[in-house]
């Protein structure tokens, strides 16, 4: 949360209630908060997605000229990023607050029923649950290990980036990797550097993806990775980068083992197929490589 000023967006069209909020905002004397007023959703969402201005904290009225009701705050989620949301309701409309707690915002206030000092405590609480809300997603969508996303983050980002590939009637590469002989080098040098090697692989990966492609570990030995390039040729140029990216790690003089992938890569059409069921296509592609790799 901001140590100094906290920026409240406010979005009220009624002028005699965004000048009471002004007036509560102010009545300590102190200036730690600064208020920007807009009276539309429009004007709202405009400004939070301005990547120049930050806010802390939206103070929302549900009854708006151009949205009302959960629809107001539901265009409002969408923008807010790491801001935070305290809607404001009537006196009759209490269940509504309630409602809106449930659709993403942090707390609600009744008009009528705030003073300066409750007023205050809301929006400093509503930021400080809005960031806890946000380390805690962030922590359910990473693999702790490796700090890539996990299987329910890569599954979530990947659905995003097919619907991306879809509107733009584009193809898209997904990989299924499993990294080779882990429980060979869990059995001969522990469980420790099992780990070092699964963090390694992961540093791999990174190296030969974009920051705009998807990486994750799966679970266990199996990574997983997705990129729209997805040209002619690209299976073969990702393979080769995997490759390089291996050579430079197993050329170190004093390394025990060698770290190389299984891999099966699905080139997949914008055709709206789920993104589990492409998955498993490439993963059997991967225990198709693995069995030549043996023979």
């Amino acid at each position: 949360m901001p140590t100094d000023t906290t920026s409240v967006l406010l979005v009220e069209d009624n002028p005699g209630d965004a000048r009471l909020v002004i007036e509560m905002l102010k009545e300590t004397g102190a200036n730690d908060f600064r208020l920007t007023h807009v009276t539309t959703v429009r004007e709202a969402v405009a400004r939070l997605a301005d990547p120049g201005i930050d806010t802390d904290v939206v103070l929302l009225d549900l009854s708006l000229p151009d949205e009302s009701g959960l629809d107001t705050l539901r265009r409002v989620v969408q923008a807010a990023g790491r801001a935070g949301i305290v809607v404001m309701t009537g006196a009759r409309d209490e269940e509504l607050g309630v409602s809106a707690m449930q659709a993403g915002a942090q707390d609600y206030l009744v008009k009528g029923q705030v003073d300066g000092r409750s007023l205050r405590r809301a929006l400093r609480f509503a930021i400080e649950r809005h960031i806890m809300r946000l380390q805690l997603e962030s922590l359910s969508l990473k693999d702790d290990l490796t700090g890539l996303s996990n299987r329910r983050g890569f599954l979530v980002l990947a659905e995003q980036m097919a619907k991306l590939a879809r509107r733009n009637r584009s193809g898209f590469l997904l990989l299924f990797l499993d990294l080779d002989r882990l429980k060979q080098i869990n059995d001969t040098f522990g469980h420790a550097e099992g780990n070092r090697a699964l963090v390694e692989a992961a540093n791999v990966l990174r190296s030969c993806f974009r920051q705009s492609d998807i990486i994750a570990r799966l679970g266990g030995d199996e990574f997983a990775a997705m990129t729209l390039s997805a040209a002619e040729g690209s299976e073969r140029a990702v393979k080769a980068r995997l490759d390089a990216a291996l050579g430079v790690v197993n050329s170190s003089p004093d390394r025990a083992y060698a770290l190389s992938f299984s891999i099966g890569v699905h080139t997949c059409p914008p055709d709206g197929t789920p993104v589990e069921t492409l998955l498993e296509r490439a993963d059997k592609l991967m225990y198709e490589q693995k069995k030549r790799s043996k023979t």
